[in-house]
């Protein structure tokens, strides 16, 4: 096993997360080797942890947000609780929140209050539209960000919107919250102060959705839904087979276009039809094309239409569902699937995509509710006998 030290070793990062965003930034931070520790509250922790039941009685959303962190339950109402959070905010390196607008400031967690607890503390808040503009305090999630920033208008079939089949909003902003705080820590070793970074879900998904906004630049048309197809270049997409399965596949020039013609379609001629002659024109006349390549394909198998585009380098993948994705012969050749320890027993979980020939990721466990209060209030200086009656009190 690799021993060799990782780039956040030292550094520790607590967070007030619950849901989606925040946890999957803190989770890429502990990938890379920083100490998490996450603070729920008493008895019902983050929210996620009921969303379901599918991994061993634990939540999907759960097991995929927070291995490699501490679990703390603080009732952060209670003023024993607020100090022993205080006294942890004193040597940590970052904040992470993303409690409902403005609970963080009520609590004094905001970036200008821990000044004065740790002038070299990292506050990194996560909310849905930002600080300040008339929707600073509205309610967000996932499914309403998408739709806020016009994603579910550009995506799905011609006659029905659709949501992305994960949670993209949150992504979005877990990942620019992530690379903020990188940012942020870099920034720290050349100022020695911390700094506040303002990520919202909103902007992230907009930053996103460049191509579509710029394709419909000064009230032009904007992408037409086109399903599982590219909405602006064909062939581009999901293709019948006379099998009864489906073909995604994608040219992206005249070149390949050409060889697409002789040596998948073998309609040589087919490149030479003005009707297909450029990438617009196949995007205008793209009913009639999808036609003539699923009338070629109807003879053949999946296995033999693959075979014509790998021959002729021809983009190409099969529609594969959750099984043949946990089962990828790509993924098990590049032994990209590790475990991890959790309350139910081990646990498959993939590698971080991001590989580093200097050192091996962090793969711990993903932890129970309230697993490591003992320890860290320890840790804190606090007695067993304290932990004991705050427990009692319902503190932690």
């Amino acid at each position: 096993m690799n021993t060799s030290p990782r780039p956040l070793d030292g550094i520790t990062v607590v967070s007030l997360e619950h849901a989606i965003a925040a946890p999957f930034c803190t989770r890429q931070l502990a990938d890379m080797g920083a100490r998490v520790i996450k603070i729920e509250r008493p008895q019902v922790g983050d929210f996620a942890r009921g969303y379901d039941e599918r991994v061993r009685g634990m939540a999907s959303h759960f097991v995929w947000t927070n291995r490699s962190k501490e679990s703390l339950t603080l009732d952060l109402k209670n003023k024993q609780a607020q100090q022993a959070l205080q006294t942890l905010l004193k040597k940590a390196d970052v904040l992470v929140q993303n409690l409902a607008p403005g609970a963080a400031a009520r609590m004094g967690l905001d970036f200008d209050s821990l000044q004065s607890v740790n002038d070299q503390l990292i506050v990194c808040d996560v909310s849905g539209y930002g600080e300040g503009g008339p929707y600073e305090t509205k309610k967000a999630y996932d499914l309403l960000i998408q739709s806020e920033s016009g994603f579910i208008s550009v995506t799905g079939a011609p006659d029905t919107p659709s949501k992305a089949g994960c949670s993209i909003a949150d992504i979005a902003a877990g990942m620019y919250a992530y690379s903020g705080i990188l940012n942020a820590l870099m920034l720290r070793a050349k100022t020695g102060k911390g700094s506040r970074i303002d990520v919202s879900m909103l902007e992230s998904m907009v930053e996103w959705m460049g191509f579509p906004m710029y394709y419909a630049f000064e009230g032009a048309a904007p992408p037409r839904r086109a399903g599982a197809a590219h909405a602006t270049i064909f062939p581009y997409g999901p293709f019948a087979v006379g099998d009864g399965s489906t073909v995604m596949l994608g040219l992206q020039n005249e070149r390949e276009w050409a060889v697409f013609c002789d040596k998948v379609l073998e309609q040589a001629d087919l490149s030479q039809d003005p009707e297909f002659a450029s990438n617009s024109k196949r995007v205008e006349n793209h009913v009639r094309l999808r036609t003539i390549i699923e009338q070629a394909f109807a003879p053949m198998t999946i296995a033999q239409v693959t075979e014509r585009l790998e021959q002729a380098q021809i983009a190409n993948a099969r529609v594969n569902e959750m099984k043949d994705v946990w089962a990828h012969p790509q993924l098990q050749a590049r032994n990209r699937w590790g475990e991890v320890p959790s309350p139910v027993g081990q646990l498959p979980s993939l590698l971080p995509p991001a590989t580093n020939s200097a050192f091996s990721p962090r793969m711990d466990a993903v932890p129970g509710l309230g697993e490591h209060t003992d320890a860290i209030l320890v840790e804190l200086g606090l007695s067993q006998s304290t932990i004991d009656e705050m427990r009692a009190q319902g503190v932690v």
